[in-house]
């Protein structure tokens, strides 16, 4: 009872709108969605199918939430798109949901931005705090892992993957999986190593900068293979989360990674 709806804005019966909702003009809340609370829907936008939206996202114009993906397979089966909390979606985003061969579920974690006319395709699962730049495109079974960044009108390819706080830089198209932690930049995107300013910010440790440093040389620079880039680095650099992280991303890659 404690939300405002607008009186142009068509709202199922069976919707379930948490308190404090605001939801404005000519917007649509299909009959299967569920709206945490404080979820603000700016006007003209369309929440669809069985979608959830956790609480104080703040979703704006022309934004399209839980439609059927974009996937010549699709049959209409009952999938699913999750939202988590204090995301913001700008305008002329769009969501869709889930395929039954792609695990039916499209989910997006907390505190993310995706700034207008993103694009994030059937069965992608976002982590956290990311950043998706305007018009950045995600194809389908994308993966993305909390605070990464992809820059503006760049494309991910279906089924990649994109490391914890990797950088993709602004009309990239990236076609094998973006490692953690590194600076992804180009057509087709390659690999410019160790992202060293944005660890710094995010106020990582003087020696984890520099095991990083060592073994984004040993991968890059070396002239090893990536097998025997791997090889060295175990046995080179210990006692490094980061740097483990780094190599379980390369060794359960089924893509290859961006070099």
């Amino acid at each position: 009872m404690s939300a405002f709806i607008h009186p142009t804005a068509i709202v199922s019966p069976t919707a379930k709108i948490g308190a404090d909702c605001y939801i404005g003009a000519f917007s649509i809340v299909g009959d299967a969605v569920v709206l945490g609370d404080k979820v603000r829907l700016e006007s003209h936008v369309v929440v669809d199918g069985l979608t959830s939206i956790g609480d104080e996202t703040h979703v704006y114009p022309f934004v399209s939430i839980g439609l059927a993906p974009q996937d010549l397979k699709y049959g209409g089966e009952p999938t699913a798109t999750e939202i988590g909390r204090r995301n913001h979606l700008r305008e002329f985003v769009t969501i869709h949901r889930g395929t039954a061969g792609g695990g039916g579920l499209t989910k997006i974690g907390d505190d993310n931005l995706l700034m207008a006319q993103a694009h994030v395709a059937h069965d992608c699962r976002l982590g956290n705090e990311i950043i998706m730049a305007n018009a950045a495109t995600l194809a389908g079974h994308v993966e993305i892992a909390d605070r990464a960044n992809i820059g503006a009108y760049s494309g991910v390819h279906q089924f990649c993957r994109v490391g914890l706080e990797a950088f993709v830089g602004g009309y990239s198209v990236v076609v094998k999986d973006a490692p953690p932690f590194a600076v992804i930049q180009g057509n087709h995107a390659k690999c410019y190593g160790l992202n060293r300013v944005g660890m710094k910010r995010r106020g990582y440790a003087k020696e984890t900068i520099e095991k990083l440093h060592r073994a984004y040389h040993l991968l890059l620079s070396a002239k090893l293979n990536t097998t025997q880039a791997v090889e060295k680095i175990k046995t080179e650099i210990k006692d490094c989360a980061e740097v483990d992280l780094l190599v379980n991303f390369i060794e359960s890659s089924k893509r290859g990674i961006v070099k």
